[in-house]
């Protein structure tokens, strides 16, 4: 039961760590990030492109990624 307890809780601060890494790459681009001028990517702004449709990709592939690795199916009986 303890080797349960640890993999859950090495499952849940790496959750809590990709959750943290989306909001700053969200929160950079939506607010801090400024282009020179006003940049359009597949007709969207480029702070919008970033923020919400390339970040989406990337959270989602590092997430595959961290299931296939790290997460494992554990018996909770």
């Amino acid at each position: 039961m303890k080797k349960n307890i640890k993999q859950i809780n090495k499952e849940a601060i790496i959750t809590c760590l990709l959750y943290l890494f989306y909001f700053c790459w969200w929160y950079y681009f939506a607010y801090i990030y400024k282009s020179d001028t006003n940049e359009f990517i597949l007709g969207l702004p480029s702070w919008f492109f970033y923020s919400c449709v390339l970040g989406l990709v990337v959270i989602n592939v590092l997430v595959f990624i961290a299931v296939k690795c790290f997460f494992k199916d554990v018996d909770l009986d």
